[in-house]
C-alpha cells in the first residue's frame, strides 16, 4: 500500500493546519517586517545585479522561523530532528549576519562555518544510526565505517549549502528548484516508506518558501539571501540523507548543483590550481543563460525548472521500479 500523504490519520487535520499556519505567518511576518530588513546594495558582476539595490534582503530568517515553527507545534520530533533544526537556525543565522554585514563575510569565514555546520550534521546522523548507503536506483546497499560515513556527509551538506546558495540570483529561481527538489525527496520517501515524521518537515518547508515565493515573483519586492539559501541547502541535504540513498541528490538537485557547482569548480580550479577553464562559461549558469541567450527571468526559472522536474521524475521512477 501507499504510505499516507500526511502522518496517521488521527493527525491528519492537525497536519492540515500546521501546514496552513507556516504559509499564514510566513507571509503575514513577511509583509509586517520585510521594512526592517536589511537592503541589498546590489551585485556589481550579476547579470542586472544593480536592479536589485534597494530591495529588502535576509527574509531567509522569516521563512526559515516560520518553518522551525512550525515544526515544533505540529510535527512529531524526536531529539534528532531537534538537533537538525537547530542546526538549520544556526545556517540561517550565519547567512543572515552576512546579509546585515556593512562589509560581506569572507568566503573563507563563511566556508569554516559552513564546514562546523555540516560536521555537525554528519556526526549527529551517524550517532542516531545512519551510515548505510543504498544505490537506490540499483538495488544496491552497501555499509560504511562510520568515520568514513562522517566524511562523505560532509562533503554533501558543505557542497548542498553553498551551491543553493550560489544559484540564488534571479527572482523565484532559488525557491522554485528548492520547492521541486523537496517535493521529489518527499515522494521518494513514500515510496520507500521512510520516516513519515521526517516527510512531514519536507511540506513544512515547502509551504514556507511557497509563502516568501509570494513576495519573490518576478519582479520581486524582496529576496532571501543567504540567510534562506544556505538554510535550504542543509535541509536538502539532510532530507537526501534521510532517505538512505544521497546519491539520488545528484538527479533530484541536478539543477542547484549544476547552476551553482559549476561557479564553485571554475573558481576553485583558478584560485587553487591556476587552471583557467570554463571562460567561455559565465558563472553561475543562471547569469549565462540571461546574459549570453537572452533568457528573461521568467525563462530563466520556468525553463530550469522544467529541466529539474524531468530529472526529478527519472529519480523518482527509477526508485518505483527498483522497488
Amino acid at each position: 500500500m501507499f504510505p499516507a500523504i500526511l502522518p496517521d490519520a488521527s493527525g491528519s487535520l492537525l497536519s492540515l493546519l500546521g501546514l496552513l499556519f507556516v504559509f499564514a505567518a510566513t507571509v503575514i511576518a513577511t509583509a509586517k517586517l520585510a521594512p526592517m530588513l536589511p537592503k541589498d546594495g546590489g551585485r556589481e558582476f550579476a547579470h542586472d545585479g544593480k536592479l536589485s539595490a534597494g530591495k529588502p534582503r535576509g527574509a531567509g530568517i522569516i521563512f526559515v522561523l516560520a518553518f522551525v515553527a512550525g515544526a515544533l507545534l505540529f510535527a512529531p520530533l524526536s531529539l534528532e530532528m531537534v538537533i537538525y533544526l537547530v542546526l538549520i537556525v544556526i545556517c540561517m543565522l550565519t547567512g543572515y549576519l552576512d546579509d546585515a554585514a556593512k562589509t560581506p563575510w569572507g568566503e573563507y569565514k563563511k566556508g569554516a562555518l559552513d564546514l562546523c555546520v555540516a560536521a555537525g550534521v554528519a556526526i549527529t546522523f551517524v550517532i542516531f544510526g545512519g551510515g548505510d548507503i543504498e544505490f537506490a536506483l540499483f538495488g544496491w546497499e552497501i555499509s560504511l565505517p562510520a568515520w568514513i560515513y562522517v566524511i562523505l556527509a560532509i562533503v554533501l551538506v558543505w557542497t548542498s549549502v553553498n551551491v543553493t546558495n550560489c544559484a540564488d540570483g534571479v527572482d523565484g529561481l532559488s525557491g522554485t528548484l528548492a520547492i521541486i527538489t523537496i517535493l521529489s525527496i518527499y515522494v521518494i520517501d513514500l515510496l520507500r516508506e521512510r520516516d513519515e515524521s521526517f516527510a512531514f518537515l519536507n511540506l513544512l518547508l515547502c509551504v514556507a518558501i511557497l509563502g516568501y515565493l509570494w513576495f519573490n515573483a518576478t519582479p520581486s519586492k524582496l529576496m532571501m539571501g543567504d540567510a534562506g539559501s544556505r538554510a535550504m541547502g542543509l535541509f536538502i541535504a539532510i532530507a537526501i540523507m534521510k532517505t538512505g540513498a544521497p546519491f539520488l541528490y545528484i538527479l533530484v538537485a541536478l539543477v542547484l548543483m549544476l547552476d551553482g557547482g559549476l561557479g564553485l569548480i571554475k573558481v576553485s580550479l583558478i584560485r587553487f590550481c591556476k587552471i583557467h577553464v570554463m571562460n567561455n562559461i559565465r558563472t553561475p549558469l543562471h547569469d549565462h543563460v540571461r546574459k549570453l541567450w537572452g533568457w528573461s527571468n521568467t525563462q530563466c526559472v520556468y525553463r530550469f525548472a522544467i529541466i529539474q522536474i524531468i530529472a526529478s521524475l527519472l529519480a523518482i521512477y527509477g526508485v518505483a521500479n527498483v522497488l
